[in-house]
């Protein structure tokens, strides 16, 4: 009984709604009548035909981009501050903490300890906002260089001038190809020492001196060297001691190697080879 009188109950209020829809339409005239009723179908559509359902949505698979990010930001302090002193360097501009988050995944804000040591770095300038490359010599061009170099008459070190600019190793060549500058080489050390050349004292020397130059026999040790130039009132462009106590803190061993010399095919050499001619052609008769 109760199930039959719910029936009823539902059928008696399709019949008040029917109802209802009839007198709004009978009040709304022909005109809309028309629109709504063919505007009913139209709402009614979607329950007759349902929508077919789209592609699925493809999330990025961007786990192995994050991943890295992550190791990065999670990583030493010292390999965070290289990575961000190579970009200062590279791209020789300007950058926000924002910015070099955004090209080497490095967050200066979020890690005190990063940007305590970027801020107190030697290689780092920060003024306030930015972070940008500072060179040991604050140098532009190859005319600021040459300028520089005269400067030191006893020579200046090329790894203090390498990282200038970007093009100071192409214009070092330059100025010595022009005669401008001598580019030479320590005998300890085997560092490039970049002297000014002055176009204006032009200096000719005898055949005589130049052999007797030649014919003097240097110490073999830089340090006898060094020691020879400060009796004569000249200073050293190098510190072998310091250099070499540097060395012994790092393990790194001080001994010079030993060349070995090339054994060249002469005519003593007991030919082996003899059905293998062309490689004698530099034989003489």
């Amino acid at each position: 009984m109760a199930l039959q009188e719910r029936l009823d109950r539902f059928k008696k209020q399709q019949e008040k709604c029917q109802s209802t829809l009839t007198s709004i339409a009978a009040k709304a005239g022909p005109s809309k009548s028309a629109s709504f009723q063919k505007t009913t179908p139209v709402a009614a559509s979607p329950l007759t035909n349902p929508r077919t359902p789209g592609p699925p949505v493809k999330f990025s698979n961007d786990t192995e981009r994050l991943q890295h990010i992550n190791s990065i930001r999670k990583g030493p302090v010292g390999a965070q501050i290289k990575r961000v002193i190579d970009l200062l360097l590279e791209k020789r501009l300007a950058f926000t903490p924002e910015q070099i988050n955004e090209a080497c995944f490095v967050d200066v804000n979020s890690n005190k300890a990063v940007f305590d040591s970027l801020r107190n770095n030697p290689k780092v300038y920060y003024d306030g906002k930015r972070f940008s490359y500072k060179s040991k010599h604050d140098l532009k061009d190859k005319s600021q260089l040459i300028v520089l170099i005269r400067k030191f008459p006893e020579g200046i070190a090329v790894i203090d001038l390498k990282d200038a600019y970007p093009t100071v190793m192409e214009d070092l060549q330059a100025l010595k190809a022009a005669g401008q500058i001598w580019l030479l080489s320590n005998f300890d050390s085997q560092e490039d020492i970049a002297y000014p050349n002055d176009p204006r004292a032009v200096i000719k020397v005898d055949d005589d001196l130049k052999q007797l130059f030649r014919e003097i026999e240097l110490p073999r040790d830089m340090l006898d060297i060094e020691k020879d130039l400060q009796k004569n009132g000249m200073k050293p462009a190098t510190n072998t001691a310091k250099r070499r106590a540097a060395a012994q803190v790092q393990g790194i061993s001080t001994k010079p190697k030993i060349k070995k010399k090339k054994h060249e095919i002469s005519k003593r050499t007991k030919l082996t080879n003899a059905h293998l001619p062309e490689l004698f052609r530099n034989l003489g008769s």
